[in-house]
């Protein structure tokens, strides 16, 4: 039984075609990953399945009692709400229903008594209902759930408004797993998770019932979770059955035996084109040449298949600092109250050291302080000499009205026209990309660029905020192997520790620095 069918559909983008003649089938209780390269139209597909987006062509059809839920990656939250009364929405239409019971109760005092057995039989039916769904026992599953995901430490009276991009889509997913819709459609969930919450996050999936569409970049979690595998490339839409590794094999040996054909083809081709050129002229053979020709003119000539282009990083170097890059003792982190006890750490030169733990403990806060682009609660940070960092922040410019190219030139504008294109082709952004609002590109293709930015100065110390957010697997690789090669020092934050963990030399876990209950 299907529950969605997507027939035939076409989408474009500014001269760009983004999905062409693409067709999508979900069965019941299928766990589907859609996968590519950044800017492929993942983000796309699944705004046009929800209706957020027309298509240019096509039929998107919805089984007649399918409920979507649908965590995309730039979903909000209303200030003034707890995180309590958020995740209560998720079963809105039971404390409806238990309103409608009340006001039945309030009105039989008040009504004749055939009409008072006619509101008994109502409020009876409604009570059955709220027995049937474990309504009174609410609460206890927003707390299991909330738990899971790692919202019980924030406190879930907190208001939405406080939280940190990480914790408001925490939050969200939370919602939409109590809402238990009868298909999931996750957008990269677990860009804002720590390790222990990815791994409550996949024994959730892997016992869904129901169907969900999931877009990762983590391989991991893939090979996990799903049993279907659709690939958006070209703008084309394939299906392969078994999780990322046995559809990466199909891939590879698909991309081997087009190249196959289409070499066969040439050869042919160059074989009847002499043939032609050699006997169109001799009355003998003439006819033989004119009987290629119409072959020729028939045969229906292959493309040449398509190489992906895959980013190349590399960072500049700079002076050598000095030994100590920074030196913390008794550092407080935190806004208007304390994230962390006092600490104290140094950082020298050539560490390079991962930042983990649990979001909301004050990862970011570290690297924001120990930068001075925030005051410490209390303590001293003091940075060495000679220092020339290198900053990526989590999620910049995301509301950017500037095309790519435009972001660029602004902070580099002695380079010439040419010189920024190349700049930006060298992390795998296509013209269409550079010239498209850095607000409108996918999270993979604004990362790209703001590390495009980052390779152009030299620096000594690289300070990286989760930089392998919506990157593509081959990104993701080949920034693993930029930062290895990398002479100076790294402070990264990363929730992957398949990127991470053979090449760092230490790891800092802000968890035993909290003053929180984790």
């Amino acid at each position: 039984m299907s529950e969605l069918i997507v027939e035939h559909v076409s989408h474009g983008f500014g001269g760009r075609k983004i999905l062409e003649d693409a067709s999508f089938r979900l069965q019941k209780g299928e766990h589907v990953g859609l996968v590519g390269a950044n800017g492929e139209g993942k983000s796309t597909f699944l705004n046009i399945i929800t209706g957020q987006l027309m298509p240019d062509m096509g039929n998107i059809t919805w089984g007649k009692r399918t409920t979507v839920g649908y965590l995309d990656q730039h979903s909000s939250l209303k200030a003034g709400t707890t995180i309590r009364e958020v995740l209560r929405e998720a079963f809105g239409h039971y404390y409806d229903l238990e309103k409608e019971m009340m006001k039945l109760y309030e009105e039989m005092g008040s009504v004749d008594e055939e009409k008072m057995y006619e509101m008994m039989e109502d409020a009876g039916e409604i009570q059955a209902i709220l027995d049937h769904s474990g309504f009174y026992a609410l609460d206890a599953k927003i707390e299991e759930v909330a738990n899971g995901l790692g919202l019980g430490s924030i406190g879930l009276d907190r208001d939405v408004a406080d939280l940190s991009g990480g914790q408001r889509t925490k939050v969200l997913l939370t919602k939409l797993l109590l809402s238990d819709p009868s298909i999931l459609i996750l957008d990269e969930p677990t860009n804002y998770l720590d390790v222990e919450h990815i791994q409550w996050l996949t024994r959730y999936l892997q016992e869904f019932e129901n169907a969900f569409i999931l877009v990762s970049h983590d391989v991991g979690f893939l090979n996990d979770v799903v049993n279907v595998i659709y690939h958006v490339n070209d703008g084309e839409l394939n299906r392969y059955t078994g999780n990322y590794d046995q559809f990466m094999r199909m891939y590879e040996i698909k991309k081997r035996q087009e190249l196959a054909a289409y070499e066969k083809q040439q050869a042919e081709i160059e074989r009847m084109e002499d043939f032609i050129a050699r006997n169109k002229a001799r009355v003998a053979t003439r006819g033989m040449a004119n009987s290629r020709q119409k072959m020729l003119d028939r045969m229906e000539v292959l493309e040449k298949p398509k190489e992906k282009i895959k980013p190349t990083f590399g960072f500049q170097e700079a002076r050598t600092p000095s030994r100590f890059i920074v030196q913390a003792e008794d550092l407080v982190l935190g806004y208007n109250e304390p994230l962390t006890k006092p600490v104290t750490f140094n950082l020298e030169r050539g560490q390079k050291v991962a930042i983990i733990g649990t979001n909301g403990l004050g990862k970011s806060t570290l690297l924001k302080t120990i930068l001075g682009k925030i005051p410490a609660i209390s303590g001293k940070a003091e940075l060495g000499d000679f220092l020339i960092p290198g900053y990526f922040e989590q999620e910049a410019e995301r509301d950017n009205d500037q095309t790519a190219m435009e972001s660029f030139w602004g902070e580099f504008p002695t380079l010439t026209n040419g010189e920024v294109r190349a700049a930006l082709a060298k992390c795998g952004l296509t013209t269409e990309h550079i010239t498209s609002q850095m607000r409108v590109l996918s999270g993979g293709e604004n990362a790209k660029v703001r590390l495009a930015k980052l390779m152009q100065r030299p620096a000594n110390w690289l300070v990286l905020d989760e930089p392998t957010n919506h990157l593509d697997v081959d990104a993701k690789e080949e920034l693993k192997r930029a930062l290895k090669e990398y002479k100076g020092t790294v402070l990264l934050v990363c929730h992957e520790p398949d990127f991470y963990q053979d090449w760092v030399t230490d790891v800092w876990n802000v968890e035993d620095w909290t003053t929180k209950i984790v």
